[in-house]
């Protein structure tokens, strides 16, 4: 782990704060952290092929379906 002693601007340290407070993390690190985490999985999407991004962006849109239970299961898809 690499320490730094740096300066931002107020602006983003109320943004830190926010994240910090919205994913429970300790300190301002975590909450660094947590935006590049973010950031790497936003940019991961520019390397992928434009038809993959839009139909994964559809399959995020679907509706869930309802858990219930295995008995819900089994007569939906007719194993019972």
């Amino acid at each position: 782990m690499v320490k730094a002693i740096i300066d931002i601007m107020e602006k983003t340290n109320r943004v830190l704060n926010i994240v910090k407070a919205e994913y429970g993390l300790k300190d301002k690190s975590q909450a660094i952290d947590k935006v590049v985490e973010k950031f790497e999985e936003f940019s991961m999407d520019e390397d992928l092929k434009p038809e993959y991004i839009k139909k994964l962006r559809k399959i995020q849109k679907q509706k869930a379906l309802p858990a219930g239970n295995i008995k819900d299961f089994r007569r939906m898809y007719g194993s019972e």
